[in-house]
């Protein structure tokens, strides 16, 4: 269950990376399209990363937690 949930932090941290790199590229475009919210705001930063990595998560506990219920002798006679 470890695995598979680092494996995803690992992956939504890469994603955030790259999309919180890319966001403060396009800041000027990011500043005519809001209205009433700077486009440097930490708070809504912050919201959009926490609610990406419980998605995240979540996404990958349900899929992780039906796999562990699987007896390996009948998974390995499966196959």
């Amino acid at each position: 269950m470890r695995l598979i949930l680092r494996q995803t932090l690992v992956l939504a941290g890469a994603g955030i990376v790259i999309g919180l790199a890319g966001a403060a590229g396009v800041t000027q475009l990011l500043t005519s399209m809001l209205f009433g919210v700077k486009a440097t705001d930490s708070l809504t930063y912050t919201a959009v990363v926490a609610l990406l990595v419980v998605a995240a998560l979540v996404a990958s506990y349900i899929p992780a937690r039906r796999a562990m219920r699987v007896d390996p002798m009948i998974a390995l006679r499966y196959e």
